[in-house]
């Protein structure tokens, strides 16, 4: 079996409503999707995280490279790529644009021996995943202390049992959204606070000092990616579990985060870090430092299916006990046209719950007419 063809997908959606994170707003959400064609009739889909265009560059920089090769050989690919191009990017966007051709090639190779990608993978070790609502946002109008705590309600009311609130707003904002929207989903509901990396330590200790007493689950990203120094301290003052991970790349780069003890929870992205050949290494390696290891998801149904896959896979903590620490799925609830619209077959969740595909590669197929409908000229 050959390559024959790479096409780089780019799409684009306007939103009915802005909406923000501590570093920019969105009024649009776009999407970068690899699919690679076989000479066996096999297509396989894969998804890049990160700036649309400037990945799309890349996948086409990196396809010329693929035709004709075999695409079942999916580590030789992955070292060949990697290794030719390592002394203009070992992180960024490199990285980003081999992820979603990684992607599309374990689809590939799950359509050719007719199993989901999880079986080739190792076998999966679950059925379904608990998943965490990622929402609460802020918007252009109205009260974020009112607003939030009502949304918060609303995926309580959906069956979600974990959510993820945004802050990075100010310390004293950010307490008290914290405390609204706590009140208003009741103690039983698991609360994750992420900052996008908008502080340095001694701003995040000083929230996460503020906000303790709210049990939160984790902390992500309190501050930039590159200072895991200031990861340490923050995580040396806390009680709270510290997590990050989505701005890092390949397993040297999660194995400096893990050497110096900078993160309790470790969030590779599978559209990033190195897809799914690269996310398997690091989920191995993350266990053997006794860490705790999430996905981060903010894509289109591609990215999910693709994130599922590797979810099988990652094995519990204290697997024997009785309540074993499972993977949690990011389940992003922000308007997003292109997410589900792109599949034929929608990715939902079932009371907070989402069933892994099983079907062969990344378990879903693609609706073509939704690739037009988005599609930037």
């Amino acid at each position: 079996m050959k390559i024959t063809r790479v096409t780089a997908h780019l799409l684009s959606a306007k939103l009915q409503e802005p909406f923000a994170y501590s570093r920019a707003w969105y009024d649009t959400r776009t999407a970068m999707l690899v699919e690679i064609e076989t000479d066996e009739g096999h297509t396989g889909w894969g998804e890049c995280y990160g700036p649309a265009r400037m990945t799309q560059a890349v996948v086409k920089e990196i396809a010329t490279s693929l035709i004709g090769c075999d695409p079942l050989r999916t580590e030789f690919l992955w070292q060949e790529i990697y290794a030719r191009y390592r002394d203009h990017g070992q992180k960024g966007l490199l990285i980003q644009g081999l992820s979603g051709i990684d992607i599309a090639l374990w689809d590939i190779r799950g359509k050719h021996f007719n199993a989901p990608a999880y079986q080739l993978l190792g076998g999966a070790l679950r059925d379904d995943v608990q998943a965490y609502a990622t929402g609460l946002y802020r918007r252009k109008g109205g009260d974020p202390l009112q607003y939030l705590a009502e949304e918060a309600a609303g995926y309580v009311e959906e069956g979600f049992r974990a959510m993820k609130l945004k802050v990075g707003f100010g310390v004293a904002e950010d307490v008290a959204v914290t405390r609204a929207v706590r009140q208003a989903i009741g103690p039983d509901v698991a609360l994750m606070i992420d900052a996008n990396h908008a502080y340095d330590a001694v701003s995040a200790i000083k929230l996460g000092r503020l906000v303790e007493d709210l049990d939160i689950s984790w902390f992500e990203e309190p501050v930039p990616p590159e200072d895991l120094a200031g990861y340490k301290a923050v995580k040396a003052a806390l009680t709270i579990p510290i997590a990050g991970g989505e701005c890092e790349f390949t397993r040297q780069g999660f194995r400096e985060v893990l050497t110096q003890r900078a993160m309790d929870i470790l969030q590779p992205d599978i559209c990033s870090a190195g897809g799914l050949s690269e996310c398997k290494k690091i989920a191995d390696m993350v266990m053997a430092f006794g860490v705790r290891t999430n996905p981060h998801v903010w894509g289109t149904g591609i990215g999910i299916a693709a994130s599922l896959q590797w979810m099988a896979t990652v094995p519990s903590h204290s697997p024997v006990s009785l309540s074993p620490t499972e993977p949690l799925l990011e389940f992003d609830r922000t308007e997003h046209p292109i997410r589900q619209a792109i599949l034929t077959s929608p990715i939902v969740h079932r009371q907070g719950r989402v069933s892994i595909p099983t079907g062969p590669g990344l378990g879903i197929d693609i609706n073509r007419d939704a690739l037009q409908d988005f599609k930037i000229a």
